[in-house]
């Protein structure tokens, strides 16, 4: 998996961990969604990867996902951050996954 974080993005990813190494997780959440095909992306600032954890290319900061969520994401995509709505969007060249993502410290 490529995860190709814009300027933008970075910027707020490193503003909001108060860090210039923080670590991200991808996360496919599908609890309460009534099925484990039915979920919603979400973005996680974590202090340290599990050891199952595995890391995606990135041009930005580390970012980490579990094996099994891989089904539900493209192997391009791209996080892009827009300010007006202060929400992070991910994409890939086939669809949006999210475009009001918010970034949740764990």
């Amino acid at each position: 998996m490529h995860i190709t974080m814009t300027e933008e993005a970075l910027q707020q990813v490193t503003a909001e961990a108060g860090t210039s190494s923080p670590v991200l997780k991808l996360v496919y959440d599908a609890e309460g969604c009534g099925c484990a095909v039915s979920g919603v992306a979400q973005l996680w600032m974590i202090s340290e990867p599990k050891p199952d954890d595995v890391q995606a290319d990135s041009n930005g900061c580390k970012v980490v996902y579990e094996k099994r969520h891989e089904v539900f994401f493209d192997a391009h995509m791209k996080l892009d951050y827009q300010k007006a709505k202060r929400s992070f969007i991910l994409s890939s060249p086939q669809q949006i996954y999210h475009n009001q993502l918010r970034l949740i410290t764990k």
